[in-house]
């Protein structure tokens, strides 16, 4: 090869490298537009998911529901806004709030607790509805069946009928030979009344005596409590209700001033001083109603997705409170715990 005919070989190469090069850049330039394209048709479709909740002791309802979103690939902020609106309790404008909701034209609306179900139920029959914290959804009339609602609703129900007597027997194991219980029970909540019918079937069972009281105040609450005289009573049993739960914190002094059990409902108010609880925990089940939301954003139709009850129940015991009120616990249900709070 003479000098001219490798100079000439040289400039070949170099100009097909750089048209590599070029090509390359104009591919990688191409798949960036692609990817580019494709995230802003991701980002472009955000869905809403309203939420109607009492908060207060439910708080970790919607703490667990972002998560499990999340966990499903639905990130609030990202591609799902979250429009919550939290009562901070049982209001009398809870129909005027789900309708408010509703008008945000949400995807998907979660409920939290049985008041608030049924106004979202009232407010729309065509978004779907995804309930949480509902102890008995069928003889609320907020379903038609577990198997099906037959409606825009579905959703994780507590189970608090069989569980209310559960957490009876439960009491009975911590305190052998307990024969009186006060109950307080909020006047003017339907889930309450029917949670202490169930109680009371039980306790005829089982031979105990239960002292009821209705509220419908703090105050009442306060009255009511302070009007129980020493060694009436030998335990405490806790009426779900959001009244109560709202001032559960009068129900533990009681408890630990009278050196009496307290069994509550929920795991939270163990944290707070009360001495056991039985029933589903609340961030789990705010997960699992996201995955119930994630099918409906997905397509599903609620009467599709039959009623789930809580993935686990869980047992919690508060140590320092059963030392506070001089209680011995059995080893048979240490063991049983699930969680132990010292």
């Amino acid at each position: 090869m003479t000098q001219n005919e490798a100079k000439m070989e040289m400039e070949r190469v170099r100009r097909y490298r750089s048209l590599m090069s070029w090509c390359g850049v104009i591919v990688l330039g191409g798949l960036t537009l692609f990817i580019g394209v494709a995230l802003a048709g991701d980002q472009a479709r955000q869905y809403r998911v309203a939420v109607l909740t009492p908060g207060l002791s439910f708080v970790p309802v919607l703490e667990g529901l972002q998560e499990g979103l999340a966990q499903l690939g639905y990130v609030p902020g990202k591609n799902v806004i979250l429009v919550v609106e939290d009562t901070h309790g049982a209001v009398p404008d809870l129909a005027q709030r789900a309708a408010r909701l509703v008008a945000a034209k949400p995807d998907v609306l979660v409920t939290v607790g049985t008041p608030h179900t049924r106004a979202a139920k009232q407010a729309t029959t065509s978004v779907p509805i995804v309930f949480t914290r509902v102890g008995d959804p069928l003889q609320y009339g907020i379903i038609a069946s577990y198997a099906s609602s037959q409606n825009n609703l579905t959703g994780v129900s507590t189970y608090s009928g069989p569980l209310t007597g559960k957490r009876l027997e439960l009491l009975q194991e911590i305190v052998p030979g307990v024969k009186r219980i006060l109950a307080v029970v909020a006047k003017n909540e339907a889930n309450a009344q029917a949670a202490f019918e169930r109680l009371a079937q039980m306790a005829q069972k089982l031979q105990i005596q239960v002292l009821r009281r209705d509220v419908t105040t703090r105050e009442e609450i306060e009255q009511a409590l302070s009007a129980i005289s020493p060694g009436s009573v030998e335990a405490i049993y806790h009426v779900p209700s959001f009244l109560v739960s709202a001032h559960i914190d009068l129900l533990i002094q009681q408890a630990k001033r009278e050196k009496l059990p307290l069994i509550v409902h929920e795991d939270s108010m163990v944290d707070q001083g009360a001495l056991v609880s039985y029933g589903g925990h609340s961030r789990p089940m705010g997960v699992q109603a996201a995955k119930l939301v994630a099918k409906l954003l997905e397509g599903a139709h609620p009467a599709q997705l039959p009623i789930q009850t809580p993935d686990k129940f869980i047992l919690t015991i508060n140590l320092t409170t059963a030392k506070a009120i001089d209680l011995t616990l059995s080893r048979n249900i240490l063991e049983r715990a699930d969680r132990l709070v010292e």
